[in-house]
């Protein structure tokens, strides 16, 4: 018999197409699926499952994180002044150090982390695969399945090294055709192309100055013949505009068009210098943006136009980037961020705190290519959901719960859900002890970066 939940007397906001709210309201869970959602208390029928009171609650979707590079986690604190390039070429060297265990134990923490955070279903970019290191892939894999967090990894690579014009050392580049067969291996092996998935897979070159662009063309038709996404950074810096000007004859978004690499099955990280032509070509063709504030804000890469992608209609999730340039990593962050970058780069009405919950919910969820199933609380949806305690001294006197959430500080999290299983109890992760975590993850770091 499928576990119910109950959760009655929140504050329900739904994020579904209409922005329904429910002041006090109730949502029922039955399996890994949403059963019944509406004002007041649950129907009788349903009482018989575990009841949970929602009194000074706000019960939202669980968050989506749109990019991230776990292994991250254990180099954080690193280049601290650099901008993106300069950072880059001062962590390379100490990324080629890292192995599939120290991978496992940065993507466990920082997994564990996410969903004290609110986070229920998160990408990442995996890029890096030095040799000898081991299943990198497999690694984090292995530690969103020990947590419990819906999991879209990225096959990712770089294959366009220093001798070769590229940013990256050619200690942690890989040759076209390896990439290819790993990646199309990795597919067959972990995507599960199913409505209730837990895992999927989607490929990832690197960016425009780390791999060459017949790796990225023929990345693309890799992609589409085995009906998965693609994602790479994009339009970041203006060294990267100025580099694919130089090498390319293009901007960053016309060289992706020239590669096939615009369209809906294709999200972009990033993206903040983009012309007007080029947002244009994002809304036409459907391609997806991961903005990604704190760390665009930390190595000072600019802001994203995010008011003009949404009115253009671009797909638009939030990202925290890898913890080595958002020492925080903490999703409902992002919300905080994107809401007060836009109203610096437009104006205070650029963006609304139910619009900033939208992007890390529902918008996350289309950029994923999982919005029938996920993003919103709505009956037959998946049933991932964030109950945030919103009456503690951070929030009690604050009139709206949406504007606790984002305009205010981090809350506690009564109840975090996933495929309809506790992940998240009273502010404590139930799937695994963060001390634990904690501790290997120091130990991880110890050992590819040393003291510092």
């Amino acid at each position: 018999m499928p576990d119910t939940w109950v959760i009655e007397n929140a504050y329900v906001a739904t994020v579904d197409a209409g922005g329904t709210e429910h002041r006090r309201g109730h949502v029922v869970v039955h399996g890994n699926r949403i059963a019944a959602v509406g004002a007041g208390p649950a129907p009788e029928q349903w009482r018989t499952g575990r009841v949970v009171d929602g009194e000074g609650c706000l019960l939202t979707p669980g968050l989506v994180n749109t990019h991230h590079h776990l292994y991250q986690w254990i180099t954080r604190g690193i280049a601290q002044d650099d901008t993106l390039f300069g950072w880059l070429t001062t962590l390379y060297p100490i990324w080629a150090r890292i192995d599939a265990e120290a991978v496992h134990d940065a993507a466990s923490a920082n997994l564990g982390w996410m969903a004290l955070s609110g986070c229920t279903f998160t990408t990442d970019h995996g890029y890096l695969h030095p040799r000898g290191g081991g299943d990198l892939l497999e690694a984090e894999i292995r530690g969103a399945q020990r947590i419990g967090l819906r999991f879209l990894p990225t096959r990712g690579s770089m294959n366009l090294g220093a001798s070769s014009g590229g940013l990256p050392p050619d200690s942690v580049v890989e040759e076209h055709d390896e990439i290819l067969t790993a990646t199309a291996a990795a597919i067959d092996r972990w995507h599960d192309p199913s409505p209730d998935s837990m895992l999927q897979i989607a490929v990832a070159p690197c960016s425009p100055f780390s791999v060459t662009g017949e790796l990225m063309r023929d990345s693309a038709e890799l992609a589409r013949a085995k009906g998965v996404r693609l994602h790479t950074h994009l339009a970041e810096t203006m060294d990267e505009e100025a580099f694919c000007l130089e090498k390319f004859g293009f901007t960053p978004t016309d060289y992706a068009e020239s590669l096939g690499w615009l369209g809906e099955d294709v999200w972009m990280a990033h993206t903040v210098h983009l012309s007007d032509d080029a947002i244009a070509k994002f809304g036409a063709t459907g391609t997806g943006v991961a903005h990604c504030p704190t760390s665009n804000g930390r190595l000072g890469s600019g802001i994203a136009p995010v008011r003009k992608l949404l009115a253009a209609g671009v797909p638009v999730g939030l990202g925290v980037d890898g913890a080595a340039s958002n020492e925080s990593g903490w999703m409902s962050e992002e919300m905080h961020q994107a809401l007060l970058f836009a109203r610096v780069k437009d104006g205070p009405t650029a963006l609304t705190a139910r619009q900033a919950l939208a992007l890390g919910t529902i918008g996350g969820a289309r950029v994923l290519g999982r919005s029938a199933d996920l993003g919103s609380i709505e009956v037959g949806k998946l049933a991932d959901l964030a109950l945030w305690r919103v009456d503690g001294l951070a929030g009690a006197d604050i009139q709206d719960p949406v504007c606790t959430l984002v305009f205010g500080s981090h809350l506690p999290l009564e109840l975090l859900l996933v495929n309809g299983s506790p992940v998240v109890e009273k502010d404590r992760l139930v799937t695994a002890d963060a001390d634990d975590l904690a501790a290997a993850s120091r130990r991880a770091s110890l050992r590819t970066v040393g003291e510092r």
